[in-house]
């Protein structure tokens, strides 16, 4: 049975641990899903609610010159829109099962996303630090935050996939 989780495991304030955390996205590309990751971003949870947000220009794929079109109006507009934001409405656990509604900004555009997962802990480190864990995966089409450059292929078709996956995984340390 889902819990209210302001009731119990994530009652307080958490300090967010970026060492071990990580916020990621993949979209199908010609034949493979094309991966990219934030090295920059931070997450904020406090008696059971969740926020956050990643730095568009610290994004990190394999071609610099990809990461400058990606930076750019085509795709992010990060001199326009720097960052992507997240503030959860709704929290819940089922065991280590976690379900996450919120709303998802990027590029000025405001949308509801429901993600899924699972929560580890708390647990108590070799320090003596209450430590609890994440991991997030949700699907958005591209286009409903206006992202829609695409090539067309010679045979027919479109080089990229709508439906980017973001995929986080997060870890607190609760605040003394």
């Amino acid at each position: 049975m889902a819990t209210d989780v302001t009731q119990d495991r994530l009652a307080g304030t958490w300090n967010f641990n970026r060492v071990h955390s990580s916020a990621a996205f993949s979209i199908d590309y010609l034949v493979a899903a094309f991966r990219g990751e934030f090295d920059q971003f931070e997450a904020q949870l406090a008696d059971g609610q969740l926020s956050g947000s990643v730095e568009v220009a610290s994004i990190n794929v394999k071609d610099e010159n990809l990461a400058a079109h990606l930076q750019g109006p085509d795709f992010f507009d990060a001199e326009n829109h720097p960052k992507i934001s997240f503030r959860s409405s709704r929290l819940t656990l089922d065991g280590d099962r976690v379900e996450l509604d919120g709303e998802l900004t990027m590029r000025g555009v405001t949308k509801p996303i429901h993600a899924t997962g699972t929560v580890s802990g708390p647990t108590e480190d070799f320090m003596g630090n209450t430590r609890l864990g994440f991991t997030f995966e949700t699907t958005v089409n591209r286009h409903d935050f206006g992202v829609s450059w695409n090539a067309d292929l010679p045979k027919g078709g479109k080089a990229l996939g709508d439906d980017v996956t973001l995929h986080v995984e997060l870890e607190f340390v609760k605040a003394a």
